[in-house]
């Protein structure tokens, strides 16, 4: 079975190939399509590849080591010793390459922040989020734009969304969406008594506008004047925007592009990302009960992380495992968090194949 499926790949990839070398090329959007599928079947077609040279070492190197030369046999005995992990191991890695992939892995995305239970000192916290995922996402060469921020103090941020930018942001941020609990001494903190404090985040996949249907009548656009320090526009001219889609009452707003228009296109573009974020959650509402094993209810209001400062400790639940270092994380080094939980993921698809 696993052949059929290998050689079935392997004509998709040749078939891709072809049309995308041909001298009358696909359209435009099929070309970007097939593109992209090319690159997400390439790593696995040269693990396919590299199978089948070592499936046909491994029969030569069985035929020689029960053959009648006794050091031929020895030394076919030796390369079966060092090919049979080689293969157990590619085997594996195509058994991830082939794992049903998340539609919206590859996109951008908006990461919002709400400061919750503590005060100031969750508002700090959630900068200091902010933060670490804009230098988290730096890292990896994406693009951050920081779309919406209501401030409060010169460190806080009560509320923020960040536009990350990038081939794979969401396959990689997916996971971020949850309550995370911060636990130390603020430094307002007299007594040294420590606090406990939240900050909730919420991952949206970017959508395009005309990916989801939104009817213009569905919508009220105000149009107000942004706030906050620098530029000439500010407290002059109305160039920041405010739009409520009245069915479902989801209220979007963008103040930190530079024209009115560019901010109705990033709120229009927001908008069309909570409400298909919001019909993924309903869909996945739906069936909880039969997907509660493991994995909890999904719900953002569940605790997923803790950062416990003064124990230099962040522990993520859904793993029950911890991490050190807490300072060099906070600064952006979230990397080793993500990839654990990413092969969490791999593991429950592969256990749900087997």
């Amino acid at each position: 079975m696993e052949e059929i499926r290998y050689d079935e790949l392997e004509q998709e990839y040749a078939s891709i190939e072809a049309a995308l070398s041909s001298p009358t090329p696909p359209p435009a959007e099929e070309r970007r399509r097939m593109a992209a599928r090319h690159g997400e079947l390439r790593p696995a077609v040269d693990r396919i590849r590299i199978r089948r040279e070592l499936v046909k070492a491994k029969a030569d190197a069985e035929a020689l080591s029960a053959g009648g030369d006794s050091e031929l046999a020895a030394l076919a005995r030796e390369e079966l010793s060092e090919l049979g992990p080689k293969l157990v191991a590619l085997e594996e890695a195509l058994r991830r390459d082939l794992l049903p992939k998340d539609p919206d892995s590859d996109k951008s995305v908006y990461l919002e922040l709400r400061a919750g239970a503590g005060g100031d000192e969750s508002a700090l916290f959630a900068g200091e989020l902010m933060r670490m995922y804009s230098r988290f996402a730096e890292g990896r060469g994406w693009k951050v734009s920081v779309v919406e921020l209501s401030k409060t103090g010169p460190k806080g941020v009560k509320q923020g969304i960040l536009a990350i930018e990038g081939m794979g942001a969401y396959g990689w941020l997916k996971f971020e969406g949850g309550v995370h609990r911060v636990q130390r001494v603020p430094e307002t903190e007299a007594s040294g008594r420590i606090h406990t404090s939240t900050v909730t985040v919420a991952i949206m996949a970017e959508i395009e506008e005309e990916e989801i249907k939104i009817d213009p009548k569905d919508l009220r656009v105000d149009t107000f004047r942004a706030g906050g320090a620098g530029g000439q526009n500010v407290n002059k001219v109305e160039t920041a925007i405010r739009i409520t889609h009245i069915p479902s009452g989801v209220v979007v707003a963008c103040q930190e592009e530079r024209s009115q228009g560019q901010n109705r296109m990033r709120a229009m573009s927001i908008l069309a990302s909570r409400l298909a974020a919001a019909a993924k959650e309903k869909a996945f509402s739906a069936q909880v009960e039969a997907r509660r094993v493991q994995v909890g209810t999904g719900d953002r209001s569940e605790k997923i992380r803790t950062y416990n400062f003064p124990q230099n400790r962040l522990t993520e639940h859904r793993l029950e495992q911890s991490w050190h270092n807490l300072p060099l994380i906070i600064e952006g080094e979230l990397g080793p968090v993500l990839e654990a939980l990413r092969r969490a993921e791999e593991e429950k698809l592969l256990a749900g194949q087997s």
